[in-house]
Parts: C-alpha cells; structure tokens; sequence
C-alpha cells in the first residue's frame, strides 16, 4: 500500500493513546477537571449556576458554543476557584495526571497569573503553586521502572507566563487595584503598564529561581487591542532569552500575524488561522496585492520554522467562519504548505477535549497520513520551549522518535496501522 495514503486505521485510538504527544497550547484556567471546580467553589462559598457536573455542562461547559462571549463566560467560574495556592497547585497536578494518562509527555502549561493575584497572593505565590503541582506529578510518573529503565521517555513540562490585549478592573483583584492606581492612564496604557510589570516579575522569576517557566504569551482579544502595546514588556523577555508565543491571526487577519513576528519577535503563534485570509489584509498598503502579501508571510513563516500552534475543537466553537465544519479549516493548507504545525487543546474542560480527541477529529477530516501525522507528533517536541540545554533537549527528542517509532512497529505488527 502507498505509505502516503490515508488509512482509518491510523484513527485508531489505542494507537493514538500510546504514541508519545505533546500540548503545547494549554490553558490551565480553561482547563480543570469538572468535580474539581464543582467542589472548590462549594468550599469558597462560589456561585455557580449548578453544582451538578451535568448542569455545568448544560449551562457552562458544552460541546458547542453560540459565541466567543459564551465561551470566555466560563473562565469567570475556573479563575473564581483559583486564587488561593491549594487550589492552584491541586488544579495544576491534577492537569498534568490528566496529561499522562492520555500518553501526553509534554506540555506547556500557559496562565495570566495577574487574574489571580491579590492582596493575599502575589505573582510568586502563584508560580510556586504552579510549579508544585506540575513537578509533584512530573516526580512520580517519572519514578515508573519504564522510565527509570529508559524504556519510555519521561514527562516534562513548562510554564508560559500570558500578558492580556485587554483587561480591565473585572479581572480580578489585582487589576481591580491595578487599574485604581492607574486611574489617570487611557486604559490600552494601563493595559500596557500591567503587561510591562509581569515581563519584569517573569523574567526576575526566571534569573533568581529554578521555576520552568519556559515562555511568554499574548493572548486576549485582537482587534482593538494591537500587539504593539506590548512591544516594550516583548523586549523585556526578548533581552533575558525566554521564549514568545503570541495569540495572532485567531479573530484577526494575517497583519496581526506579521506583527507578531516582527514587533514581538514571537518563536510560536497561537491559532494562525487567518494566515491565508486574503480578505482580512486591511491595510491600503498591503491590500493592493494581498495573495503576494499572504504567500509572502507564509513562505516567511515557513523558511523560519515559526510553529503554529492549531486548537481544532477551540476554532470550532468559537470561530463562525467554520460553520461547525472542519472541512473549512486551514489546517489542511497548513500542511500542504509544509508549515511547522502542532495540534493542541486549547482548554481542556471549556473544549471538552483531549489531545487524543483533537488528533482523532484532524486526522478524520483532513485525511492525515501516517507521514503528516509523526511530522505533527514530531514538531510538537522539536518546537517546544524545553527547559533544559540544547544538548537534552536534542536527547529528549532522540528518545521521543525512538518510542513512537517502537510503537508503530508494535501496532504495524498487529496489522492496525499501515507503515510509515
């Protein structure tokens, strides 16, 4: 059989259960177990609109969304729960255990700690809780005879410290207080002030303590809120060597992605998927010739192996351009074009969704090969913001392709998969 056709047999879920993965584009507020927020918020004294895991879902928590606004409405509820360190720290453990059953062996966890700060717990409190919970999982999986062995690769993490577009004194006490303070500043300067502040708590975390915290993010609302307020906080982490991520081209078009790049010298970009939108260039300048100016940018992006970080179910429920249908979505184009993409989840408890899920639902409807799909595998260790040295990095990766090659043998031997 030609190595290059599809096969639903690379649908199997035992095998996609078993390869090494990785979730590079994980957000730990949209990201709870159910139970887990049910029982907090009683313990808090929280309202929610039902304290049944079925009722959150009928209410909260579905399997699609009408809006982008009745999607967020749910993290009103997930950060409500986390502003004390148990919580944190339980939530992160519990996200990284989650992780491990499905066969995930990386990720990076991204969060705003801002919209959880307060006067009772300060941006070091919220890391540490973090680290705890996340490292506290990583030391037991780890402790495995099949990983001691060097039978299986371990588990690894990293933490993404997120800035926000947009934010106001709703968020949370922090910016409660932080927009108080600041009450003489247009708000896109607060916004700009806050983002600023948590460059420079991150990357003092990072020079002074041995907290993964691996990157930066910008995520948030697009449109109205540019990239270039964050030039200034960008060039903060930028000069101390950590690594950038940018939510661009989710709900705006390919300039948002091209000022991702270039402003803020982003590594990775979240969601990418208006890259090839044509008809979201909106500058007079570049609408003059927009197919070049997209091919430009993709080739660009391409050439630089700039990662794109793809949410599947995420676009589904919150982007109307896809009509329900993933036979709308770039991903395909993606591939074709031989970009460096990775699947993700996004957030794990809003979505309700799994990596192994969001592998399932591209590989059904876009016809993934075995080769596309152990690139996609791949890309997802090699673009990683590793936490460690080049050196184990490249030895991490050399030990992730040498599992998921024994295990496609495995299932080759089993006739459930095809050769790649």
């Amino acid at each position: 059989m030609n190595k290059h056709k599809f096969t639903k047999e690379l649908y199997n879920k035992e095998f996609l259960l078993k390869i090494p993965k990785t979730d590079l584009h994980l957000h730990l507020d949209g990201s709870l177990r159910l139970p887990t927020l049910i029982e907090l918020a009683k313990k808090e004294g929280i309202k929610l609109p039902s304290y049944s895991e079925a009722g959150m879902r009928d209410k909260i928590f579905k399997d699609s969304y009408a809006s982008l606004d009745e999607y967020l409405r749910g993290f009103s509820y997930t950060c409500a729960v986390m502003r004390t360190k148990n919580a944190i720290e339980r939530i992160s453990y519990e996200l990284a255990i989650d992780n491990q059953n499905e066969g995930v062996r990386y990720i990076e966890v991204r969060f705003a700690p801002q919209t959880l700060m307060s006067d009772d717990m300060s941006f070091e409190d919220v890391m540490n809780s973090c680290w705890k919970g996340l490292e506290r999982a990583k030391k037991e999986f780890n402790s495995h005879s099949e990983i001691l062995n060097g039978e299986e690769p371990p588990f690894n993490y990293g933490i993404i410290v997120c800035a926000m577009r947009f934010c106001d004194k709703r968020f949370s006490p922090f910016f409660a207080s932080f927009f108080k303070n600041h009450k003489y500043s247009a708000p896109l300067e607060t916004i700009n002030l806050a983002s600023q502040e948590l460059a420079k708590a991150t990357t003092k975390i990072v020079n002074e303590t041995d907290i993964p915290i691996v990157g930066f993010d910008l995520a948030g609302a697009e449109e109205g809120f540019p990239a270039d307020n964050h030039i200034q906080s960008y060039d903060i982490v930028h000069r101390n060597f950590l690594s950038k991520t940018v939510h661009a081209g989710e709900a705006y078009g390919p300039e948002s992605i091209f000022q991702a790049i270039t402003d803020l010298h982003a590594d990775r970009i979240g969601h990418g998927f208006y890259l090839f939108d044509e008809e979201k260039v909106v500058s007079k300048k570049n609408r003059k010739n927009a197919k070049k100016y997209v091919l430009n940018l993709a080739q660009y992006i391409a050439n630089n192996r700039i990662t794109l970080e793809i949410c599947p179910t995420s676009n589904l429920q919150t982007n109307p351009d896809l009509k329900g249908s993933m036979k709308n979505h770039p991903i395909r184009k993606m591939i074709d074009n031989k970009l460096s993409i990775t699947i993700n989840t996004d957030n794990r408890l809003i979505s309700n969704t799994t990596v192994t899920k969001e592998l399932q639902l591209v590989i059904k409807e876009m016809k993934i090969t075995p080769a596309q799909l152990r690139n996609i595998i791949i890309y997802g260790f090699k673009r990683c913001f590793y936490y460690g040295s080049y050196v184990e990095k490249r030895d991490y990766v050399r030990d992730v392709i040498d599992y998921y090659e024994k295990i496609t043998e495995e299932f080759l031997g089993k006739g459930i998969i095809y050769h790649i």
